[in-house]
C-alpha cells in the first residue's frame, strides 16, 4: 500500500478545511410574525389534557407542544416525539420507540415516563374510549413505551396520532406535578418549536423559537399572538402591517382582501362541518323537535348556497352530514335542498301551520354571521328563534355541560375519522352528545371492535344513513376557512397540513428575506 506524501496530507487537510468552511452555518432565527386571531386566547387551550373535539387548541400545540405522532405535511400520522412504532397482531398492543435527545423547554429530557403521565392526566374528548379499552400502560426504558387494550382497537392512532383529541400531545410530568394544572395553563413548558414567554389573558400571546427543537431550528424568531374578535379591525391590521396573518375574513371584506394590493386571500379547508343541534328531541318529549318532520322543516327552510356564496364566495361545500367528504368511512348522504314551501307543508302536517316560536338559538360568536343568516331563513317559514352568540371558550364548555335547548348551531373541523366524529357527537356520554337511540349506540360500540375493515365501513355506513333518515341533525356546509397573510410572509403555513386551519408547522414559517 502506497503512503500518502507530505503533500497529499497537506492536499486533503485544504479540502477538508474548505469543505467545514462552505458548510451552511444553520442561520439564528430572526424577526417577528405577528397574528390577528379570531377568538379569544384561553388558559385551556395551552393544555394538551383539556383538549376537546374542536381545533381551536391545536393553533396553540403545534407551538408549544410535540406529540408522539402528529399530522405533518404529506403525513396525517407523521413519526415525531416517536420515531417508531410496531402494533401486534391482534393489535392489542401499541409499542413506541421515542427519538433520543429531545428535551422539553427547560431542559429535561423527553421519557417514556412523561408520555405515560399525560396518557393517564388526559381529560379531554375521547378520554371515555382510551379509558374503556386501555388494559395498561408500560414503562419499557426511558425510550420505549408499550399500551395494552382490553380487546382490538382499530382507531386508536385516529384518536391518538391526529388532531382529533390531543392525546397524544406530551407534557413534562415533573413540571406539571410542581406546578398544578393551573400554574401549567399560566406558563406552559412543552417540547415544541417555541417557547412561552408571556400571556395577557384573552389578548395576547408571545412565543419564542426554541432553537434547540429536534426537527429544525425555526426561521421566525418571535411569534405573537393577538385576540381581534371584530373581523373589519382584523382586516385592517392586515392593510396597515400591523398583522401579517389574519384569520377568518369573510364575505365582503374577504373579496376586499382579495382585491387589496400586497394582501393574499388563502382559503382552507380544515375537517370543518357545521350543522344544527335540535337536543329537544331527547330531553322534553312535548317538544316540537320530537317530531321528525320539524327537524326536516328546518332543514328545508335554509338556503346554504346563498348563504355560501355571502358569506365564504362560494368556496364552502354543501353536505347533508356531519362528517367531513375527506374522511375514512364517509357515507354520502343526498345533497340538502331549499324548499321553503315544503318547509311550511311539513310544519303544518306537524301541527304548526303558523309556525311556532322556538325560543334560543346558540352558537360560537365566532360564526354568529352564520347564525344570523340561519335565523332569518327559519323565520322566514314560522320558526322564530333569537340569536345567542357566545364567546368560543363560554360556548365550548356549556355545550360540554348539555347546558343548551332548543336550537344549536355546531362545528368541529378536529381530524379523524366517521368514527371519531361520531365518538365526540353521536355516540352515548360522547363530549357534545346530548342524547342517541339505542339502535344507533349498539351500532356504535359494534364498529368500534371490529377488526375488518370492510365489515366496519359497512356498519359506519349504516350509521350515518340511520342518522340522515331519522334527520337527528341539519348539516349546514364544510367551511371554506377564509385567511389573509401580508406581504412580508414568504411562507404562512396555510394549508402545508393538509386539513389544518392554522399556520403550521410554525417551524416552517418563514419571513421575506430571511
Amino acid at each position: 500500500m502506497n503512503r500518502p506524501t507530505r503533500s497529499h496530507s497537506l492536499l486533503l487537510a485544504a479540502a477538508l478545511l474548505t469543505l467545514v468552511c462552505v458548510s451552511p452555518a444553520v442561520a439564528a432565527p430572526e424577526g417577528q410574525l405577528t397574528w390577528a386571531v379570531h377568538v379569544s386566547l384561553a388558559p385551556a387551550w395551552f393544555d394538551p389534557a383539556e383538549t376537546t373535539g374542536i381545533i381551536t387548541p391545536f393553533m396553540f400545540l403545534y407551538a408549544l407542544h410535540d406529540a408522539l405522532v402528529k399530522s405533518m405535511p404529506g403525513n396525517p400520522l407523521a413519526p415525531s416525539l416517536a420515531e417508531s412504532w410496531t402494533v401486534s397482531p391482534d393489535s392489542l398492543v401499541y409499542e413506541f420507540v421515542l427519538r433520543r435527545g429531545v428535551r422539553f423547554h427547560n431542559g429535561e429530557p423527553v421519557t417514556a415516563e412523561d408520555v405515560k403521565f399525560s396518557m393517564e392526566r388526559y381529560r379531554g374528548a375521547g378520554s371515555g374510549p382510551f379509558k374503556a379499552r386501555m388494559a395498561a400502560i408500560d414503562v419499557l426504558d426511558p425510550h420505549r413505551i408499550r399500551f395494552r387494550f382490553k380487546q382490538p382497537w382499530p382507531d386508536f392512532l385516529a384518536f391518538y396520532g391526529t388532531p382529533a383529541t390531543g392525546a397524544g400531545w406530551i407534557v413534562p410530568k415533573k413540571y406539571v406535578e410542581k406546578v398544578g394544572d393551573d400554574g401549567f395553563k399560566r406558563a406552559p413548558i412543552g417540547a415544541g418549536p417555541y417557547k412561552f414567554v408571556s400571556f395577557n389573558p384573552g389578548v395576547e400571546l408571545v412565543l419564542e423559537a426554541n432553537e434547540q427543537y429536534w426537527r429544525k431550528t425555526p426561521a421566525v424568531k418571535r411569534l405573537v399572538f393577538k385576540a381581534v374578535p371584530e373581523e373589519v379591525t382584523r382586516l385592517a391590521m392586515l392593510k396597515r402591517g400591523e398583522a401579517d396573518i389574519a384569520y377568518s375574513i369573510r364575505g365582503a371584506l374577504a373579496e376586499e382582501l382579495r382585491r387589496t394590493p400586497g394582501l393574499t386571500l388563502q382559503p382552507n379547508y380544515p375537517p370543518g362541518t357545521f350543522w344544527l343541534v335540535f337536543p329537544d328531541q331527547w330531553t322534553v318529549p312535548r317538544s316540537p323537535w320530537a317530531d321528525k318532520r320539524v327537524r326536516l322543516a328546518a332543514s328545508y327552510a335554509i338556503d346554504r348556497v346563498a348563504i355560501n356564496e355571502a358569506e365564504t364566495l362560494g368556496f364552502s361545500k354543501i353536505t347533508g352530514s356531519i362528517i367531513p367528504q375527506s374522511f375514512e368511512f364517509f357515507w354520502a348522504p343526498p345533497a340538502p335542498v331549499f324548499d321553503p314551501g315544503k318547509a311550511r307543508r311539513l310544519l303544518a302536517e306537524a301541527g304548526f301551520p303558523s309556525g311556532f316560536d322556538a325560543g334560543d338559538y346558540y352558537c360560537d360568536g365566532s360564526y354568529a354571521n352564520l347564525g344570523e343568516a340561519v335565523v332569518n331563513y327559519l323565520k322566514a317559514v314560522g320558526i322564530r328563534t333569537q340569536l345567542r352568540a357566545l364567546e368560543r371558550v363560554a360556548f365550548i364548555a356549556q355545550n360540554r355541560d348539555k347546558k343548551f335547548k332548543n336550537v344549536i348551531q355546531t362545528a368541529s373541523g378536529a381530524a379523524g375519522n366517521a368514527a371519531t366524529r361520531l365518538d365526540a357527537f353521536v355516540a352515548a356520554g360522547g363530549t357534545f352528545t346530548y342524547g342517541t337511540y339505542p339502535d344507533i349506540e349498539g351500532l356504535v360500540q359494534e364498529q368500534a371492535g371490529e377488526p375488518d375493515v370492510k365489515k366496519r365501513e359497512a356498519i359506519l355506513h349504516r350509521l350515518q344513513q340511520m342518522i340522515h333518515e331519522r334527520a337527528m341533525f341539519a348539516p349546514i356546509w364544510e367551511l371554506a376557512f377564509l385567511n389573509g397573510h401580508g406581504p412580508r410572509v414568504a411562507e404562512s403555513g396555510l394549508t402545508l397540513i393538509t386539513g389544518h386551519p392554522y399556520s403550521s408547522p410554525y417551524e416552517d414559517l418563514k419571513l421575506k428575506g430571511k
